[in-house]
This record gives structure tokens, C-alpha cells and sequence, in this order.
């Protein structure tokens, strides 16, 4: 999923009133304190027209240091990068995610958010940027596998591990080799996820990723762009896929099926609303005995987490967490 439609003015309090309450991202960006982490973050700072410091939202490079000095001032990650054209997520969205899922799991859990390394997550599409798992392992001391289809996207995650030596017992990754599968190749007899999630591909193809980007582009300089996706990355697997979101959800919701006593929780984000009917009929079909739709909203964009789990309430609550 890409940048946020409309400029986010970044010391704007009421643009992150949505956030979950645990964020820490919820309050306006200290500057100061971010560059005093990350100096190069210092020549992307500037005085908008309102007379609030902020950055330029519709600059790849602006976000991804702004991101880099996140990671460092809050998270304790020294050394984070991407490749050139890759997916540079707005972390506190990413945040949220992670907080709700904890939420998730708290509630068979006497309502205690577990920490620590015996939850195991399954990010599928961890892209090249590892957001996830590097969040989920900051703020509650999780354990994850990383997977995509990408292997240069794999690479850099593994350079991503590797320059952060706290984060080498905590998270390790696999590629998929076969990208009609989803869980299938990563899931082995063996494994016991505790929750899965995914941000999914929600474009049906490069021309209509092409137009969403454009209008983006539009909507934050209010100038025409002629380079709209790489302006705000993004590789194609990350962008589009064959069916859309609603093709990748419905043959990761079937793929769950065969996995139904191996995971508490499967999860995955649902950007377009008008799917929720047909994903509530699959889940329906597969005999899902637990859905769940929880909504998120940064900013004036709306999204929402549907949660599924097969395991019976008593099951849930003898998971151990």
C-alpha cells in the first residue's frame, strides 16, 4: 500500500487522531529530536505555508530518511535502506497493524498483550523494506518469518538483518518461489503461527497502479507527473497482481484452509471496502469459525484488518501466547 492520498502536514495533531492509542507516532514529529538521530534528515525539513515544519510527502527520498530517523530515534534500527523504486511504507500506518493484531491477541489472553518471542508472525510480502517484523519485534518483542516472491527484496531485508544485529534470533525470511502460493512452500507440517498478516497487492494491473499513482501525485503537488510510480515506489509485485486485492485475498483466504490448526490467527489488510462482501462469503465457504473486521484510519484514508481463525474459542484461548 502506498503514501497517503492528500499532503500529510506532518506537526498536524488532527491528521493522526485516528491512530491506535499505543502508537507513538499519534503527536506531532519532533524534528529536532528526529535530526539530532539522523542529521540527513535536515536538508528535507522545511517551513510549509502554514508555518509548520513538514517535508516534501511527494519526495521518495524525503520519505525514506524521514522513515530512516523513525527507525533510529524509536525503534532503536541504526541501519535501514531500500533500493531505488522499492515500497517506502509510512510507518506509523505500518504501527498500527502491529498494535491492533496485539489487540487481537489480548482478547483470548485474559486481555494481556502478550510480549516475547514465543508469538510468532508470518508477514507475507515483507517486501524489501521488513517493516513489519521490525516493528512487531520493537515494540513487543515478537519473533517473524519474513516472505515474498521478490528475491532482491529478500536480499535487502537480509542486508537489513544483518546490519542490525539485535534483530538476527528474532526475524528470518524465505522466499517464495512459486507466486501462484501464498502459504503453501512456507508453511511446513511442523510450524505453529500465532497470526499472519499481509498488506496485499491492490491493484489489478500496472495500468491501473499507473493511475492511482497519478492521481496521488496529483492530489499532493497538484501538478501533472509523468513518473507517478517510481515517484512513489513500489515494484510491480508490490503494486498489482493478477485479480486485484480481492483475487490475492480469496487464494490466500482458500490457502488458509489447509492450514487451519497451524495458525491462531490469519490476518490481512482490505483496502477497498466493496470487498468485504465477497471475502465475508469466502470465509463463509471455508468455515471459518471466528471473522473478524477491524478498522483503521490515518489521515483521510480508511482501511481495515479482517481476521479469521478456524480454531474454536476454547482453542484460542489454549494457544499458547
Amino acid at each position: 500500500m502506498q503514501s497517503k492520498s492528500t499532503k500529510m502536514k506532518a506537526n498536524d495533531n488532527s491528521q493522526k487522531d485516528n491512530l491506535h492509542p499505543r502508537n507513538l507516532h499519534r503527536n506531532r514529529y519532533d524534528f529536532e529530536k528526529l535530526i539530532s538521530n539522523c542529521p540527513e534528515l535536515k536538508a528535507f525539513v522545511s517551513i510549509n505555508k502554514h508555518g509548520i515544519e513538514t517535508i516534501d510527502f511527494s519526495n521518495p527520498l524525503a520519505v525514506k530518511t524521514l522513515n530512516k530517523a523513525l527507525l533510529q530515534t524509536y525503534y532503536d534500527i541504526q541501519n535501514w535502506d531500500i533500493p531505488k523504486n522499492y515500497l517506502c511504507p509510512p510507518i506509523p500506518g505500518r504501527a498500527d497493524y502491529i498494535h491492533y493484531i496485539a489487540d487481537l491477541l489480548a482478547e483470548t489472553n485474559n486481555g494481556i498483550v502478550p510480549k516475547g518471542n514465543s508469538v510468532l508472525g508470518l508477514d507475507i510480502g515483507t517486501g524489501a523494506n521488513l517493516i513489519y517484523p521490525i516493528l512487531g519485534y520493537s515494540i513487543y518483542d515478537w519473533s517473524f518469518v519474513g516472505t515474498d516472491i521478490d528475491k532482491k527484496a529478500i536480499e535487502n531485508c537480509s542486508r537489513i538483518i544483518e546490519n542490525n544485529p539485535r534483530l538476527i534470533d528474532a526475524i528470518s525470511l524465505q522466499q517464495q518461489t512459486e507466486s501462484r502460493f501464498i502459504f503453501k512452500n512456507i508453511i511446513i507440517p511442523e510450524d505453529r503461527f500465532t497470526f499472519t498478516m499481509c498488506n496485499p497487492p491492490f491493484h489489478a494491473s500496472a495500468e491501473e497502479a499507473n493511475k492511482s499513482a497519478s492521481r496521488k501525485v496529483s492530489n499532493l503537488k497538484e501538478k501533472r507527473n509523468t513518473n507517478p510510480v517510481l515517484n512513489f515506489g513500489g515494484h510491480n509485485a508490490e503494486l498489482w497482481c493478477n485479480g486485484g486485492e480481492i483475487g490475492f485475498v480469496t487464494q490466500m483466504i482458500y490457502e488458509s484452509a489447509k492450514y487451519a490448526s497451524q495458525c491462531l490467527w490469519f490476518t490481512t489488510l482490505v483496502s477497498k471496502k466493496e470487498n468485504l462482501s465477497s471475502i465475508y462469503k469466502i470465509l463463509k465457504k471455508v468455515n471459518a469459525v471466528s471473522v473478524k473486521t477491524i478498522g483503521m484510519a490515518q489521515g483521510q484514508k480508511n482501511s481495515r484488518i479482517v481476521a479469521w481463525s478456524f480454531l474454536s474459542e476454547a482453542e484460542q484461548k489454549s494457544w499458547k501466547l
